[in-house]
């Protein structure tokens, strides 16, 4: 009976070796992404193969970038705030293995490349290359990664970054984008096609002071749940053309300086902008001295208490239609149209001035302006109209509230 029983044990143990061997066979040819996924879904194949986890998450769950310095340029590549977060990077210059205390480039290092590995453990990207200022081009090679949450500043102060590629970037669970582009001064064009943004809540002054881009392509973004677009693209002034066609502007909070002085901007529909809870859009396209077309046709202003200075400097614009606009909130109209030169008549009809108390150089420098009509803005509560109408030399006809023609003669 023993016999058998050590005859049976036998057996079971080269079945088991015959199955391992069998296993790792197949376990080798699989790739390192799908492998990984397996180990996970069935955690029992760990100790059937002797693997560890750890590893293969190491190994094949980890970032890795390649960046190429500015040439005759030196200073920090990479932003490693403390040595707990230190630990889980590892980089390299020219593929030669340096200390993790080395995240700067030197007077004499001759650095051609530099490659960086970022650690499993690291869920967020925050201020990773925060004033960067000797990078030129920055590669994403491997990004096998969906649990990343935040890319605030990321790329915030990279003033000779000419070239990034972030096509491989994963941006599922990403949920602020602020500042992440602020002040890349030399870059001219960004293709950001593959993210996805449906978490973003933050994208203020995402692209501001990117000063040489000219080609911007956001055509895929998912803006639903995106609360605040504050100076979202402020003075990118070499910006020619941008296809917003894919915004959703219902859950916005605050428009202020979205589009300041984009003054290379020749056209801009922003017939989708809806706009359910914007309070705020004070200097939004300010400067936009290029802009001969806006369309703002479905443009909701229900909530919105500052208009001023909004369309200021405009100077191209020849005509504007602002019939959807509700302005029964507005508090402030100082500047709105300030130096909009160009502007022949401006019919303001349907405008709203109950809550109305500033409304300062309104209309100042419109020299080409001939006809408003202004003709339901109450004013009754307006505390200061101050050069309202200063340097409209061409203005022959006010249609207006008495108290306004009343004012004018005073004057």
């Amino acid at each position: 009976m023993a016999q058998k029983k050590n005859s049976f044990n036998r057996i079971n143990i080269l079945k088991k070796i015959r199955c391992k061997y069998i296993l790792s066979q197949i376990f080798n040819n699989i790739n390192q992404v799908t492998k990984l996924k397996i180990i996970n879904y069935n955690k029992g194949l760990m100790n059937t193969l002797g693997i560890k986890l750890r590893d293969y998450i190491n190994a094949y769950s980890n970032i890795e970038i390649e960046i190429i310095p500015k040439e005759n340029l030196y200073g920090r590549f990479i932003y490693l705030p403390n040595k707990r977060t230190a630990s889980n990077y590892c980089i390299y210059f020219d593929e030669k293995k340096v200390g993790l205390i080395k995240k700067e480039i030197n007077r004499n290092d001759q650095v051609k490349k530099i490659k960086v590995v970022i650690n499993y453990r690291i869920r967020s990207l925050y201020q990773l290359f925060l004033n960067c200022r000797c990078v030129k081009k920055i590669s994403f090679t491997k990004f096998n990664r969906n649990d990343i949450i935040n890319m605030k500043e990321m790329f915030y102060g990279c003033t000779s970054l000419e070239e990034v590629d972030l096509s491989k970037v994963n941006t599922d669970k990403i949920n602020s984008m602020y500042c992440m582009f602020y002040r890349c001064e030399l870059l001219k064009e960004l293709d950001l096609s593959n993210f996805n943004t449906m978490n973003v809540i933050d994208m203020s002054y995402m692209f501001n002071c990117c000063y040489s881009l000219k080609h911007l392509n956001i055509s895929s973004f998912n803006t639903s749940g995106v609360a605040c677009m504050t100076a979202m693209f402020n003075k990118c002034s070499s910006l020619q053309e941008l296809n917003l066609s894919n915004f959703n502007t219902n859950n916005v909070l605050n428009m202020d300086n979205m589009f300041y002085e984009c003054s290379s901007l020749k056209e801009l529909n922003l017939s989708n902008f809806q706009n359910f809870i914007v309070n705020s859009m004070y200097s939004m396209f300010n400067g936009c001295s290029s802009l001969s077309q806006l369309n703002l046709s479905n443009f909701g202003t229900n909530n919105v208490t500052s208009m001023s200075y909004m369309f200021s400097r405009c100077s191209s614009l020849k005509e504007l239609n602002l019939s959807s606009f509700n302005t029964s909130n507005v508090t402030s109209m100082i500047g709105m149209f300030d130096e909009c030169s160009s502007l022949k008549e401006l019919d303001l009809s349907n405008f709203n001035g109950n809550s109305l108390l500033y409304t300062i150089n309104m209309f100042n420098d419109c020299s080409s302006l001939k006809k408003i009509n202004i003709k339901n803005i109450q004013l009754n509560n307006t505390y200061d109209m101050s050069h309202m109408f200063d340097g409209c030399t061409a203005l022959e006809e006010i249609i207006a509230l008495n108290r306004l023609e009343r004012i004018n003669r005073k004057n």
